[in-house]
């Protein structure tokens, strides 16, 4: 079998810090060519990886300001349709724009919805509904418009993610410095409760983290400290108290939130999107309705096992089962062709 991997060119693969999508596919990838699957990675010419990489885009469009997006994209895209032929599958993990290439190959396209980003972008999806096999990364984000081959939750790296069974006294807001993922809920929340907060991310949204983060950020009870990766991602996840989760939109899965588990680390959430498919209330941290009761649960995390957090990301979020369920799924796109 031979599987060309479509990565999105907005960060490297494997990203140095921010970039989930292309995190995830390069999970995917490294998991497929662990098990023997012929995979050529098609993604910036940056990117590492155990298969095989092809690409056209020397550098990512969100880390270089002279590579325009609109046209590298196209450019990374037709690359890989003009080399369909070649492979068996083309997965695309790139969002919309590949669709538009589909018919115009006999290769069968997997095509993982990583969220959507507005309902404007439904369109291009409906238009191919008939020729692209879709993939939920959670039943919640399942568009009634669409049909679906599979739902196939994330899978992290566990060794990448050790186990600290004391955390410590310190919340933690991991995320986009935006208001769909409640930073500043989190920072009202820890001001409620006398705790210190310790937040990581990338600032998307400028005006929001000008208005209702900066002004709260004084190195001691609030601290910022950017983009976090690698080891110090694992270790920010694992000395925390409890992961703040407090979304302000239907969250398609969150990362963050089995990576903090995986380290034993509780997670609070807004009941909203994805989590109630990550988070058994009361197991591996809480299910919240409102602001209130997330200011109660953060006085309620002691009741939480953080081992029972760890067994939870242990049996249902590793790269090896993310890989075997996309593996069942290629073997069944090919069988029915």
């Amino acid at each position: 079998m031979k599987i060309a991997m479509l990565a999105p060119i907005s960060w490297r693969t494997p990203p140095d810090g921010y970039g989930p999508w292309e995190l995830v596919t390069s999970l995917l990838t490294e998991g497929m060519v662990a098990r023997g699957i012929d995979v050529t990675l098609f993604a910036t010419l940056d990117s590492h990886t155990a298969g095989t990489l092809a690409g056209v885009a020397p550098r990512a469009y969100s880390e270089d300001p002279s590579i325009d997006a609109k046209v590298w994209e196209a450019l990374h895209v037709a690359n890989v349709f003009e080399r369909a032929g070649e492979f068996d599958l083309i997965h695309n993990q790139a969002d919309f724009v590949p669709l538009a290439f589909s018919r115009l190959v006999d290769t069968p396209v997997v095509t993982t919805i990583h969220g959507f980003s507005s309902e404007r972008i439904l369109p291009a999806y409906r238009a191919y509904d008939d020729r692209v096999h879709y993939v939920a990364i959670s039943d919640a984000d399942r568009h009634p418009d669409l049909t679906y081959a599979a739902t196939i939750h994330h899978g992290i790296r566990l060794d990448d993610f050790p186990f600290d069974a004391a955390g410590s006294d310190e919340l933690l807001f991991f995320g986009r410095i935006h208001p769909d993922k409640g930073a500043g809920e989190a920072i009202r929340a820890a001001q409620a409760t006398d705790h210190r907060l310790v937040m990581a991310g990338l600032v998307q949204d400028e005006g929001y983290h000008h208005g209702e983060v900066a002004p709260h950020v004084d190195g001691d009870r609030i601290r910022h400290l950017g983009i976090v990766g690698g080891i110090d991602r694992a270790r920010t996840l694992g000395s925390a108290k409890a992961l703040l989760h407090l979304i302000a939109f239907d969250e398609p899965f969150g990362l963050s939130v089995v990576e903090a588990m995986a380290c034993g680390t509780p997670v609070i959430a807004y009941n909203r999107g994805s989590m109630p498919e990550l988070i058994d209330h009361g197991v591996n941290g809480f299910l919240v309705d409102g602001f209130d009761e997330a200011v109660a649960a953060i006085d309620r995390v002691g009741e939480i096992d953080r081992a029972a957090c760890r067994d939870t990301a242990m049996r249902r979020f590793g790269v090896e089962r993310m890989t075997t369920e996309y593996l069942a799924l290629y073997e069944s796109v090919l069988a029915g062709r």
